[in-house]
Order: structure tokens, then C-alpha cells, then sequence
């Protein structure tokens, strides 16, 4: 059963919840969510991968995005270097609790969780492994626009709208390059007057969203994987609509061929055909087969402790 935890990064303290197996010494997980105000459950994805690792005899920390939840600050107001140091001070919370062995102590970060783990693993020794799941290897710009896209394709756009709605973002992603405000960013919205656009991507966009995103768009996920010192998992569904999954695959293919990549520092892909970004299949109802046991087998490798069989 999970417990309530909390620990702190400068003056932010975040809430979470530590699941722990009944027997002794383990391996440990800190799962890090996707982007919006994600809390310690991702919304309803993270509870069945949790009973699932519990299970198979490893702790599992996961908690409220800062100003979510039971967490101070504001994830809003932070920057992705903010982020990766709160899910470094989960990762240093978790390897001091007695019923872990903090060399077994890695991380898991799903969707724009995975931009946050690079980050916070990025050239430290003492990170055994990283998995990123449906994160792209794109920046947030590249990934939102295909995104976009895909959902108006999906929504019967026609390809007037399409083209409409895509050359508003763009002009949106360079508005934001140059700093400029919300208020200026509204009139660029209201003079394309695009629907599709306006009510897939900016409907919920406020000053301090806008604020954040203009300070997202551009993060490169690939320095970080470049400075990885530990093995790196990238799960994909092949079915997600939110990722380029062809293009990232290729991107953190081609960074782990850089002749500077430390010689610790291996990438494995797991792609499950038909799977969303949240890897499920059939409609959304149930998880890739494979997918759990995939990642109780990846954490058994890389952090020498052997899990228990799973129910």
C-alpha cells in the first residue's frame, strides 16, 4: 500500500506517494508525468504500472508536479531545468529510504516526463538506468505541430483548415522566439481566425501557460541523451497520434552513435505496434501486451536486483 511522502528542492516542497513490496532490500523507480498539471497518478496511467512493479518486488515513487496536488510552487513558473531538479531530489529521497538499495534507484518519466528525467540524469554517476515512454526525441515545437496536425486530420479538417491552423502555430512558435507577450500572441490568434486551431491548441491558454510554453518550446532533448552515463530505454506505441515515433526513434538512434557518448551509456527501443501514447491498445481499454512485463525485465537488469514473479 502507498504511503504518503514528501521532500523538498530549494523552496518548493513536493507531495508523493512511496509504494513499497512486503519483502526487504529493493530496487527503486521514480515515475515522473507527462506535461499540464500531472499529479503523482498521471491522471489514471500510473496506478496499474505501480500494483504492477510493487508486485514484482520494487518500490515505486511517484508525486505531484510542483503547484499540483498537495505540492507548493508552480509548475507554470518553472523552467524544464526546475522540473529535472525536483525529479533529482525524488531520485536522492528515494535512495535514502531503508527498504531500497540506492544503487538500484532509476527513472521513468512519461511524455514530457521523459524531456525531465534526461535532464536530471544527465551526466551523473550514480543513475543505473533511464526509461523514457512516448517521449519525443523532437523539441516540444516539433512534437506540438505533429500533434496539431494529426488531431485535425483525425477531426475531418479540410485541407484549407489544415493548412491554416499549421501556418497560425508556426507563426505562434516564432512569436514566442522573439519574447513576445500574451497579448500580442491573442491578436495573431484572433487575426488568423482559424477554429480548428483556436480550439485545439489555444482554447486553454492563459498568460502564465503562454509564459511557460514560450520557455518550452525549443528544449533538445539530444544534448542530455548525449550526456547520459547509464542505459537509456525509449518505449513507443506505434499507433501515437502526439509523437513523431519514426523520427524520434531515428534521433536517439543517431545520438547513440556520436563517438561521444560515454561507453555506459547504451539505447534500446521498445516500439509496440498499434499502441497509443499511453500505451494502450484495443480502443484504449487495456496496456500493449508485453509492456508491463517489458519494464520490470528492463529494471531487473540494469539494477541487479531480480524481481518477483508478477500477478
Amino acid at each position: 500500500m502507498a504511503r504518503e511522502v514528501t521532500f523538498t528542492n530549494d523552496d518548493v516542497t513536493l507531495a508523493g506517494s512511496l509504494a513499497v513490496p512486503d519483502r526487504g532490500a529493493t530496487a527503486g523507480v521514480v515515475m515522473v508525468g507527462g506535461s499540464g498539471p500531472s499529479d503523482r497518478d498521471n491522471d489514471t496511467y500510473f496506478p496499474p504500472l505501480r500494483r504492477h512493479l510493487v508486485a514484482a518486488g520494487i518500490a515505486v515513487l511517484s508525486y505531484d508536479k510542483r503547484g499540483v496536488g498537495a505540492s507548493s510552487g508552480d509548475w507554470r513558473a518553472a523552467t524544464m531545468a526546475d522540473l529535472a531538479a525536483d525529479a533529482a531530489a525524488a531520485l536522492d529521497f528515494l535512495r535514502t529510504r531503508p527498504e531500497v538499495r540506492p544503487d538500484t534507484v532509476g527513472l521513468f518519466g512519461h511524455s514530457e516526463g521523459g524531456w525531465v528525467v534526461l535532464r536530471a540524469a544527465a551526466g551523473r554517476d550514480d543513475v543505473p538506468w533511464v526509461i523514457t515512454n512516448s517521449c519525443p526525441a523532437t523539441t516540444p515545437a516539433v512534437q506540438e505541430r505533429h500533434a496539431l496536425a494529426n488531431a485535425l486530420g483525425r477531426g475531418g479538417a479540410t485541407a484549407r483548415d489544415l493548412a491554416a491552423a499549421l501556418t497560425a502555430y508556426d507563426t505562434l512558435v516564432e512569436a514566442g522566439r522573439r519574447d513576445s507577450d500574451f497579448a500580442h500572441a491573442r491578436r495573431l490568434v484572433d487575426a488568423v481566425g482559424n477554429a480548428p486551431f483556436a480550439d485545439h491548441y489555444w482554447s486553454q491558454v492563459d498568460e502564465a501557460l503562454w509564459e511557460f510554453l514560450k520557455r518550452k518550446q525549443d528544449h533538445d532533448p539530444l544534448p542530455d541523451v548525449l550526456r547520459l552515463r547509464c542505459p537509456h530505454l525509449a518505449i513507443f506505441g506505434g499507433a501515437d497520434a502526439l509523437v513523431p515515433v519514426a523520427d524520434s526513434v531515428h534521433l536517439f538512434g543517431a545520438a547513440a552513435c556520436h563517438p561521444d557518448r560515454h561507453p555506459s551509456a547504451t539505447t534500446s527501443v521498445e516500439l509496440f505496434p498499434g499502441a497509443d501514447h499511453r500505451l494502450h491498445t484495443e480502443a484504449g481499454t487495456r496496456l500493449a501486451t508485453g509492456y508491463l512485463e517489458t519494464l520490470t525485465r528492463w529494471i531487473e537488469r540494469f539494477s541487479g536486483v531480480r524481481a518477483t514473479s508478477s500477478r
